[in-house]
C-alpha cells in the first residue's frame, strides 16, 4: 500500500509524534508497504510527483528534515495560519491510506478527522465527533458518569469563570488540575494547599483557557488497549518517583511498565470491561487506549482515554501487543486493516 505517515505538527506533544511517526514509517516499510514520513503542518517543499511514493526511501533522512523545523516552529506557527503544510493534502489524496503518528490538539482533537471525511481520505483511528469528545477531558468525565464507568468526581472550569477554590466546586485537597485538551500528562498539578491550587491553575491556563479540577485518588496506575472493540492485556505503570507525568513518562528507566499487569484475575477482567465500556462511552472505533487508577481497596477510577495514543516501538500499545504475539510491525498493519473496516462498513 502507499501510505502517508503523518508526524509532527503543532501541539506540545510535537516531538513525541515524531518518535512515533518515525517508528510507525520504519515498521511498515518493513512490511513492504510504500510508506512516507509527512509532518502534517511543515510539509514537503519538494516532491516528485512521478513517484511521491517510492520503492526505495530514507526514514532517516526524512526524520532530519522534519527535525531541522524545530527551531523554527514557534515563528512558522505565528507567520502561517493554514495548518497543513505544503503538498500535505495533495499526498494524502494520492494515498491508499494515512496512518496517523499525530498527538495533541490538531491531530488528535477531531478536526484534521473532520477534513479527512470530508475529502474521502481514509485514516487510522477513530472519527471526528468521538476525537473530539475523548480530546476534552471534561466532557469525557461526562460521558463516563452517563454510562456508569467510574471516574474521579471533579469539573471542568473556563479561564473566564475561574473558581478560586476547590470547596467551591466541592471538593476537598489533595486536588488534581489538569488542562481540559492536553496529553502526555503536560500541564497536570497534584495539589495539597491554597497556595499551590493557585499556582496550578495559573500554570494550566498558560496552555489553555479550560482546565478540569478533580478530586486526587490514590493508587496504581494501569492502562489497557481496545483494538475493534476488543481489550488487550493491562500494562501496570509505577514510576520510580514522584507521578506519572511527562517527565518520566519518556524518560529511561523513571517507570516500571510491566504486562501482563502482575494483579489478579478478577482485578485484570474488571479493567478490560471498564476499557470496553469507556470505549463505548466515547463511541470510539477502531482503536484507542484507555487509564486508569486502582485504589488499595480495588476501587477502579478510569482517568481519560486516547485516541491516537503513543506508537512509538516502546510505547504501551505495542507492549500490550507483544503479550499477544504481535510485533510492532505486524501491530502497525493491525491498526490499518481495523481501521480501514470502518470505511467499508
Amino acid at each position: 500500500m502507499k501510505i502517508v505517515v503523518l508526524a509532527g505538527g503543532t501541539s506540545t506533544e510535537r516531538d513525541v509524534s515524531i518518535v512515533s511517526g518515525t517508528g510507525i514509517c520504519s515498521a511498515l516499510r518493513q512490511k513492504n508497504h510504500q510508506a512516507i514520513l509527512v509532518d502534517v503542518f511543515c510539509g514537503l517543499e519538494n516532491v516528485d510527483w512521478a513517484d511521491p511514493f517510492p520503492e526505495s526511501y530514507d526514514v532517516e533522512e526524512a526524520v532530519s528534515y522534519i527535525r531541522s523545523f524545530n527551531r523554527h516552529i514557534e515563528e512558522l506557527k505565528k507567520s502561517r495560519k493554514e495548518f497543513f503544510g505544503p503538498n500535505v493534502l495533495e499526498l494524502c489524496k494520492k494515498a491508499d491510506f494515512v496512518f496517523l503518528g499525530l498527538h495533541g490538539s490538531n491531530g488528535e482533537d477531531g478536526r484534521l478527522q473532520a477534513v479527512f471525511d470530508l475529502m474521502g481520505i481514509p485514516y487510522t483511528g477513530t472519527g471526528y465527533l468521538s476525537s473530539a469528545m475523548a480530546m476534552d477531558k471534561g466532557v469525557t468525565k461526562a460521558m463516563f458518569q452517563m454510562r456508569g464507568v467510574p471516574t474521579p468526581g471533579g469539573k471542568a472550569m473556563k479561564k473566564k469563570d475561574r473558581v478560586e477554590t476547590p470547596q467551591e466546586l466541592g471538593l476537598d485537597f489533595p486536588v488534581v488540575v489538569k488542562t481540559c485538551c492536553g496529553g502526555s500528562s503536560i500541564g497536570v498539578y497534584i495539589v495539597d494547599n491554597q497556595a499551590d491550587y493557585t499556582k496550578a491553575l495559573d500554570g494550566a491556563f498558560t496552555y489553555e483557557n479550560e482546565v478540569v479540577v478533580e478530586e486526587f485518588v490514590e493508587g496504581t496506575e494501569y492502562t489497557v488497549a481496545v483494538v475493534d472493540g476488543k481489550a488487550y492485556p493491562v500494562v501496570q505503570i509505577v514510576p520510580v518517583q514522584g507521578f506519572y507525568d511527562y517527565e518520566n513518562k519518556y524518560k529511561p528507566g523513571a517507570v516500571k511498565e510491566t504486562c501482563p499487569a502482575p494483579i489478579s484475575e478478577e482485578l485484570t477482567r474488571r479493567l478490560q470491561e471498564y476499557a470496553v465500556e469507556g470505549y463505548h462511552a466515547l463511541e470510539m472505533e477502531s482503536y484507542g487506549r484507555l487509564d486508569f487508577i486502582v485504589t488499595k481497596d480495588e476501587k477502579i477510577y478510569c482517568l481519560e482515554a486516547n485516541t491516537l495514543p503513543g506508537m512509538t516501538p516502546t510505547s504501551l500499545i505495542p507492549q500490550e501487543a507483544a503479550v499477544l504475539g504481535m510485533d510492532y510491525p505486524t501491530l502497525c498493519e493491525e491498526l490499518i486493516r481495523v481501521s480501514m473496516k470502518k470505511k467499508y462498513e
